[in-house]
């Protein structure tokens, strides 16, 4: 069983690195391999909507977009961690996550866990934090919670490192998204996954229909 960790901060070892190594480490300590992936860093543009990825199966533009998307397709939990920029995610985590879920659309997300990890220094958290989710929620992805809003708090990892009550959240976090893991497991072993009815809104994806 595996997690993919997205870090989609500019900074590699900044907060939003911090939040998810202390759920990185929980998770491998309830026997869950976990990988953390920086793209925050990376070029991202945004979604053009060319649907070229409905003919090829990945995103025209061939980049670290192209390079996650078979983890997303392998993992059993995927979670995207980002800081807070003016009361919403960081630009190049949206950008990263609008073309991995449209491009990927032919892959079936359903019962991978998702989770949203957000850093701050004071406010624009809860709002980034239900943008972030809403990825998961129309994929169906159960969506992994914890004790309080998965956040930290802190202008620095080091001020991220005293945020006790946050370091806590991740780790119960973690805790958490291990038991539904197994627990999805499990169930796909007795009882299979839930059926599905064919989607109304393919003709949105089909190559020359408009956003």
């Amino acid at each position: 069983m595996k997690a993919v960790l997205i870090n989609g901060s500019p900074r590699a070892k900044g907060c939003t690195f911090t939040a998810l190594t202390e759920l990185k480490n929980t998770l491998e300590q309830e026997g869950i391999e976990a990988e953390i992936v920086h793209v925050g860093n990376k070029d991202i543009r945004g979604c053009i909507a060319c649907r070229k990825c409905r003919q090829t199966g990945k995103c025209v533009f061939d980049d670290v977009v192209n390079e996650i998307a078979p983890k997303l397709k392998e993992c059993d939990a995927f979670v995207i961690g980002s800081p807070v920029y003016f009361a919403s995610p960081a630009g190049g985590a949206i950008s990263f996550l609008d073309r991995l879920f449209f491009s990927t659309f032919n892959v079936d997300k359903s019962m991978k866990v998702g989770a949203a990890v957000v850093t701050c220094r004071r406010g624009g958290n809860t709002a980034t934090f239900d943008v972030l989710n809403k990825y998961f929620a129309m994929n169906g992805m159960p969506i992994a919670t914890s004790q309080y809003w998965n956040m930290v708090h802190g202008g620095s990892a080091e001020e991220v490192l005293q945020d006790k009550e946050g370091l806590q959240t991740m780790r119960t976090l973690g805790r958490n998204m291990a038991f539904l893991v197994k627990s999805i497991a499990m169930g796909k072993e007795k009882l299979g996954l839930p059926e599905k009815e064919p989607l109304t809104f393919t003709n949105f994806y089909k190559p020359g229909i408009e956003a």
